[in-house]
C-alpha cells in the first residue's frame, strides 16, 4: 500500500499561532484514494529543516505533500529548498500561473507588482498545477518519491487536492482503503471500551478499530480495512454490525460519519416538526449549532438567550418562586424554561439549558452542572449532566448533550429520519 508523508511548514505553527487544519484535509483525501498516510510533521521556516525532512520523508515515503512556506514575501525560502532538493539547475514563469496572477490580482483591482510576479517563478524540472484561487501555484517534483509543494492558505490547498488526487491515480496503482464511521453520544470512552470489549475482542486481525472523541459529536468509531477490495470490506464489515449494534443500544445515534445537529435537524425536517431554543449557560452555542446546518431554517424558529434571571421571567415566563426554591440551576428552571420558549415561540419541541460553566457564579458549587429540558405536547422531560472540563468546552458539552436528549426525546415519541 502506498504511503504518503505530509510536512507543514511555518513558525506560526509550532509557536502556536495558527492551526494546522491542511494536514487533516490532506489526509481524508488521500485516505478516500488508497494512500496511508505515515506521518505528519510541522517544521520551521528554515531552510535546513525543510532539506533534512524532505531527505528524511522521501526515503520512507512513495508521496510527500508540503504546504506552507509559498508567500510572496522574503522569508519564505521553502521554494528554494525544494529546488535544492530537487537539483533544479534554473529557474522557468509558468506562463498558466503568471496569468492567473493577473486575473486574481486584476480583478480586486490591485497591481501586480514584481513579487507578486515570481511567484510564478518555479524550479526547472517541476509540473505545475495551477492554483486558481491564489498565486502560489501548486508544484510537483517526480523521483524517488512524488514531492507535491502546496501554498499554506488552507482554503487554497483544499481547492487543489482533487488535482492532487488525480495526478496520484495516474501516476500509481492505487489499494483500497474501507473505512465505516459509527458515531456514538452520552457514554465515556473508557466505559465504551468495556462495553464492546466482547465484540472487539473478537474481531479479525485485519479489521481496525479506532475511538475518535469529541466534545460537539461524540465518540466516532472508526472502523478501517486496508488493501481490500472496498465491496468486499463493506460486506464484511456490515455482517459484523448487528452485533454491536446490539451493545450499543441508544447510545449510538448515526452510521455514518454524522453530528448532532445534523441528526436532530433531519428528524425534525422529515417529520415537518418545528424547533425551539432557550438558552442561558450555553449563551448561544446550541442555535449556533443547530443554525450550521444548510436548511435548518426550515424547522428552527429561533432562540431565546435568557442569560439573566429577569429575561428568564419576563420572556420566557419562569415563576419566580420556582428560581427561589429550587435555584437557576435545577430540573424545575430547566423545564420551565424549555415550556416558555415552546409556548413563546410556537414551536413544536423546545430545548433549554441552564447550568454552570464557570469558573464561579452564584451558585459556585455547581460548576460544571448543567440541567437540561426539552419540552413538547406529550410534556417535558429533563436531563442532569456534570462534566470538569474548562469553561469553552463545557459549553461545546451543554450544548451537545442538549441536541442529543432532544434527539432521544424525538426517537422515543416516534420520530425517525
Amino acid at each position: 500500500m502506498l504511503q504518503a508523508s505530509i510536512i507543514t511548514i511555518g513558525d506560526e505553527l509550532l509557536i502556536g499561532q495558527v492551526v494546522d487544519t491542511n494536514s487533516a484535509a490532506i489526509s481524508r483525501v488521500l485516505g478516500g484514494i488508497g494512500v496511508k498516510v505515515r506521518s505528519m510533521i510541522s517544521i520551521a521556516d528554515d531552510q535546513n529543516s525543510i532539506l533534512e525532512s524532505l531527505k528524511r520523508e522521501s526515503g520512507l515515503s512513495d508521496i510527500v505533500i508540503t504546504t506552507g512556506g509559498l508567500g510572496p514575501t522574503k522569508d519564505d525560502i521553502t521554494k528554494k529548498a525544494l529546488a535544492e532538493f530537487a537539483g533544479s539547475d534554473g529557474w522557468y514563469y509558468h506562463e498558466g500561473q503568471l496569468a492567473e496572477i493577473h486575473r486574481i490580482l486584476g480583478s480586486r483591482g490591485l497591481d501586480v507588482l514584481q513579487i507578486n510576479t515570481d511567484q510564478a517563478l518555479v524550479p526547472k524540472g517541476c509540473e505545475v498545477i495551477v492554483n486558481h484561487l491564489g498565486t502560489a501555484p501548486v508544484m510537483v517534483f517526480r523521483g524517488k518519491s512524488s514531492l507535491y509543494s502546496l501554498p499554506g492558505v488552507p482554503f487554497e490547498a483544499v481547492a487543489a487536492l482533487p488535482d492532487i488526487a488525480a495526478d496520484i491515480r495516474e501516476h500509481y496503482s492505487l489499494s483500497s482503503i474501507y473505512h465505516r464511521n459509527l458515531m456514538v453520544y452520552g457514554i465515556a470512552e473508557s466505559k465504551l471500551s468495556n462495553l464492546i470489549a466482547p465484540w472487539e475482542d473478537n474481531l479479525p486481525e485485519d479489521i481496525h478499530l479506532a475511538y475518535l472523541p469529541s466534545p460537539l459529536t461524540g465518540i466516532r468509531l472508526r472502523i478501517s480495512v486496508y488493501g481490500e477490495d472496498e465491496t468486499s470490506a463493506e460486506k464484511r464489515v456490515s455482517g459484523l454490525l448487528p452485533a454491536l449494534y446490539a451493545l450499543l443500544g441508544d447510545y449510538l445515534y448515526s452510521e455514518a460519519d454524522d453530528t448532532l445537529e445534523g441528526k436532530t435537524g433531519r428528524i425534525l425536517k422529515a417529520n415537518s416538526l418545528t424547533l425551539a431554543a432557550a438558552e442561558s449557560c450555553t449563551g448561544g452555542e446550541i442555535a449556533h449549532l443547530i443554525t450550521t446546518v444548510p436548511g435548518s431554517s426550515a424547522y428552527f424558529l429561533g432562540s431565546v438567550t435568557s442569560y439573566a434571571v429577569s429575561v428568564k421571567e419576563k420572556v420566557l415566563g419562569v415563576p419566580h418562586e420556582t428560581i427561589a426554591e429550587y435555584g437557576v440551576v435545577s430540573s424545575e428552571v430547566a423545564a420551565a424554561m424549555a415550556e416558555g420558549a415552546r409556548r413563546v415561540l410556537g414551536a413544536d419541541y423546545a430545548v433549554a439549558t441552564t447550568g454552570l460553566a464557570g469558573p464561579g457564579g452564584d451558585e459556585s458549587n455547581k460548576e460544571g452542572t448543567v440541567w437540561i429540558a426539552v419540552a413538547s405536547e406529550r410534556g417535558t422531560v429533563t436531563e442532569k449532566r456534570v462534566y470538569s472540563a474548562d469553561r469553552k468546552r463545557n459549553i461545546e458539552r451543554f450544548a451537545a448533550s442538549a441536541l442529543d436528549l432532544l434527539r432521544r426525546s424525538l426517537q422515543k415519541d416516534g420520530f425517525s429520519e
